[in-house]
């Protein structure tokens, strides 16, 4: 293969992509002004939506609409609801905005994992599938997007590997949708009864607005499509033991660590149960031994590990079948894409996490990555990194809810563990 190197950033590219590469360069220089203008068209109300003759009809289900065939009953159980949520569906569907973000050729995990395999440590890395990077654009949402742009990441993931989910999330549009069209979704998934408590603080109104949003509206959006989002926490005994002693008067009661930074107090303590597969619980016996937030490394590792389908040739990468992590602190959230485990001399695993930070330029990622150049200091996380007293993760299980189920997900709740 005929090999030319760029001009503009000295990358060595096959000759045939050396013009659509360095084309790409100046692309940049255009793309603030045109997100921005993208934005203000998007924030525009939608036509009014077209009234059936029938309206005690369901309104087509988004394999109706983009494929012309029948939609499966898990589809229609999340798409049809009560009459008003299936024209504000349609129309929804009809309006949304595909979101523009740069997509790095061959994607940003193999490039990762090529990366790791060079590695000269005895280690283990398992990595999720295919996940495209959606940055923070400085102009827009810089400051308050970052949980928008993961709920973008780990959509990437799901239309990309999940058969099931791609049929009924966004319509069926099979594309991830910016963020005015995230928030109009989450309102629907809110007026369908999901999350209501945690809606409220939010006057049940969130398209047009920079509030910050975490893991609870992440799962509310998600699941209001049949998705099986899940919740877990993690936090300090002394955080607990400090939170006890507030006064009730003056602070709402609240139930999930992040809960307290996004002031809402909506996750349902009597539901402090497990709801998938046992490996997501850690023994207390176990965590007893590990010294702080080993915790909540080892949980990511038996989370990711858990369902392990391929690998490289030399079993130093593994991609697993499962999606990709929110994970949510005070003042920030990011994606975890995977996890890295070494072996230390007192038998210990020490892990690093592995993310996706919406902060980071898509462009320096991928090319530290396709230099093997500082892409460390990018994506890996070590134990030591993590000093916040609270952290919280949103995953999604398998598998698509309806009936009793998809009913039953309508009210969050989390699981927890202590460190």
């Amino acid at each position: 293969m005929d090999i030319s190197t760029c001009p503009i950033c000295n990358l060595n590219v096959p000759s045939f992509e050396l013009e659509r590469h360095a084309n790409d360069h100046f692309a940049d220089e255009d793309y603030a002004r045109d997100f921005e203008i993208a934005q203000q068209i998007a924030l525009l109300p939608p036509s009014p939506p077209r009234i059936p003759e029938d309206s005690s009809k369901c309104m087509p289900s988004s394999s109706d609409i983009y494929q012309g065939s029948s939609s499966r009953c898990d589809a229609k159980a999340t798409a049809c609801g009560r009459n008003n949520d299936d024209e504000k569906y349609a129309s929804l569907v009809r309006s949304q905005k595909k979101e523009i973000f740069y997509k790095v050729e061959g994607n940003l995990i193999t490039l990762l994992g090529k990366c790791l395999e060079l590695e000269s440590e005895n280690s283990l890395s398992i990595l999720s599938g295919q996940v495209d990077h959606f940055q923070s654009i400085e102009s827009w949402d810089v400051g308050w997007g970052c949980g928008w742009r993961n709920i973008q990441m780990l959509s990437s993931h799901l239309l990309s590997q999940r058969q099931e989910a791609r049929e009924v999330l966004y319509g069926g549009s099979g594309f991830v949708p910016d963020i005015g069209s995230l928030q109009r979704w989450l309102e629907l998934a809110w007026e369908k009864g999901f999350d209501t408590a945690g809606s409220e603080e939010f006057d049940r109104k969130i398209y047009g607005k920079r509030n910050w949003i975490g893991t609870t509206e992440c799962a509310a959006l998600f699941r209001s499509f049949g998705l099986r989002a899940r919740i877990v926490d993690f936090s300090s005994k002394d955080f607990e033991l400090a939170r006890t002693g507030l006064d009730k008067r003056k602070i709402p009661q609240v139930y999930g660590p992040m809960d307290m930074f996004l002031s809402k107090g909506k996750l349902d303590s009597s539901l402090m149960v497990a709801s998938g597969s046992e490996s997501y619980k850690h023994a207390s016996a176990s965590s007893e031994k590990l010294e702080g937030y080993q915790v909540l490394t080892e949980w990511v590792w038996n989370y990711f590990s858990g369902d392990s389908s391929s690998s490289s040739s030399n079993q130093r990468v593994v991609l697993s079948g499962k999606a990709p992590l929110y994970f949510q602190h005070d003042g920030h959230s990011r994606t975890i894409v995977g996890i890295q485990a070494k072996q230390k001399r007192n038998g210990m695993q020490q892990y690093n996490l592995l993310i996706f930070d919406p902060s980071e330029k898509t462009r320096a990622l991928e090319k530290s990555l396709r230099e093997n150049v500082s892409w460390q200091r990018l994506i890996k996380r070590g134990a030591h990194t993590l000093k916040k007293p609270q952290y919280q993760l949103c995953f999604i299980d398998p598998g698509i809810a309806c009936g009793e189920e998809l009913e039953k997900l309508k009210t969050l709740h989390s699981i927890r563990h202590e460190f």
